[in-house]
């Protein structure tokens, strides 16, 4: 199986990609702009149509990244920040969001909205923070990973 992360701002990914990493999967870890979401945008769209993941993972400002390139692949969003970006909440595919309820940098609002009007997906709220590195939150994700690839 293989799962393309998108990190978030000013971030690796390096923690949650070694976590997937140690579940069997495949993991590509595009370099995203920090400073153009357009760019990373581009950057994300070209690691989908050359690694052709089973599924998206895309962390805070990845998640909104994920949202916005064109393509049915399965989504996990981990505190997408889509309100943020300015990015439209709108989900074409199957997707799990996991956000910590007491997140300081997204708002647990902001992924209860998105999954209201998306009916097809799922909120886990759950973890300790933004960053969901806890063992609560790679619980939740080894689940949710399960459940899009079903």
């Amino acid at each position: 199986m293989k799962a393309l992360f998108l990190h978030g701002l000013s971030s690796d990914g390096s923690m949650k990609t070694g976590f997937i990493r140690s579940l069997g999967y495949d993991v590509m870890v595009p370099k995203l702009s920090d400073w153009s979401f357009k760019r990373a945008l581009q950057s994300a769209q070209d690691a989908l149509d050359q690694f052709d993941p089973n599924v998206i993972v895309g962390s805070s400002r990845g998640g909104a990244v994920a949202m916005s390139i064109e393509a049915d692949t399965p989504l996990v969003l981990l505190a997408p920040a889509w309100r943020i970006c300015g990015v439209k909440p709108e989900l074409r595919t199957t997707s799990v969001v996991i956000h910590c309820p007491w997140d300081n940098m997204v708002s647990i609002f902001d992924s209860r909205e998105l999954c209201e009007r998306n009916r097809d997906s799922q909120l886990i709220e759950v973890g300790e923070d933004h960053r969901l590195n806890d063992d609560a939150a790679r619980c939740a994700l080894t689940a949710a990973l399960a459940s899009v690839l079903q």
